[in-house]
């Protein structure tokens, strides 16, 4: 797809979206030239799966806020920390204690979402809705890993309408949480959606979508 047709499918999603609403331009396989567009076109976020993918595409789009939005491994903790402005995909306290001695070594923070495998599917990341108070609590005892909100991939949909059951789960979710006021943890955030059901993600509360193919076209 051409760069004024990425420029012009930013500007458009944006302009349908609600205030409050982050899009991410997610830029697994995507060129630099590609990203370059959604910046162009209005997008202040981007979203990569892998670390060395985004360590390649960082210095030449400084401007940009990224998030790390695949999973991340222990041994991978310091590489992340350079390159990330933010972890989307938080599900494990070893990798949260790891995160915080480095953080704390280094004076800085580090935002986090808690990734919930909220379709109970075995092959993905995630905690399991029913663990999440109590892996909050760990985590909220951490002052270098603000836990701002939760993130989810539901399973994979044929309609767009059928992952509205997941995201009306997420937010109920994220409003029982919120209720606990747990320490350390500020629920302001709620990540999910992507290019197939973006909107309904929005109609049930998304604050964060992630958008690859609908801005981009297919990966070839």
């Amino acid at each position: 797809m051409g760069y004024r047709e990425i420029v012009r499918r930013a500007e458009a999603v944006l302009a349908q979206l609600p205030p409050g609403v982050t899009v991410l331009a997610a830029g697994k396989g995507r060129t630099v030239e590609e990203l370059r567009a959604a910046l162009e076109g209005g997008i202040q976020h981007l979203g990569e799966n892998y670390v060395q993918e985004a360590e390649r595409k960082r210095p030449l789009l400084p401007q940009a806020s990224w998030h790390l939005i695949g999973p991340l491994q222990k041994n991978k903790a310091r590489r992340a920390l350079k390159t990330f402005d933010w972890l989307q995909t938080l599900d494990s306290l070893p990798l949260a204690q790891r995160l915080e001695r480095i953080l704390a070594q280094q004076d800085r923070v580090l935002p986090v979402l808690v990734q919930v495998n909220i379709g109970r599917e075995p092959q993905k990341a995630g905690v399991l809705p029913e663990e999440l108070p109590q892996f909050l609590r760990e985590v909220g005892r951490l002052p270098h890993l603000p836990v701002r909100g939760l993130m989810a991939i539901p399973p994979a949909p044929r309609k767009p309408e059928d992952s509205r059951p997941y995201f009306r789960a997420m937010r109920r979710l994220l409003s029982e949480l919120r209720g606990e006021k747990i320490p350390g943890v500020e629920l302001e955030e709620l990540s999910m959606g992507m290019s197939a059901d973006w909107q309904v993600a929005v109609e049930e509360g998304a604050t964060m979508i992630r958008l690859g193919t609908l801005l981009f076209g297919p990966r070839t």
